[in-house]
């Protein structure tokens, strides 16, 4: 049960980095309300998502909870430069 529990949390784990990496390129390019439906989309279902701007860097972070491992919390964080205005 633990091997199962294991490889689930990885299989998660990899899903939030798709995730988070997708949210900031598309808030990057101004488009906040798309880059959290394609995090919810890539996420692992129930996950949070969370956007915020720092300095001219765009960072989402994707958190989510595996039912069989509930005290770890699976979570990864995307990174992306602000794209310039046109």
């Amino acid at each position: 049960m633990l091997c199962l529990a294991g490889i689930t949390a990885v299989s998660m784990q990899v899903r939030c980095v798709d995730a988070a990496r997708e949210a900031a390129r598309l808030a990057a390019r101004g488009d906040e309300r798309s880059a959290v439906a394609a995090a919810r989309e890539i996420a692992p279902g129930g996950a949070a998502v969370q956007l915020r701007v720092d300095g001219e860097f765009v960072v989402a972070t994707v958190t989510a909870r595996s039912n069989l491992l509930p005290a770890l919390p699976i979570a990864a964080t995307g990174v992306s430069a602000v794209e310039p205005r046109r």
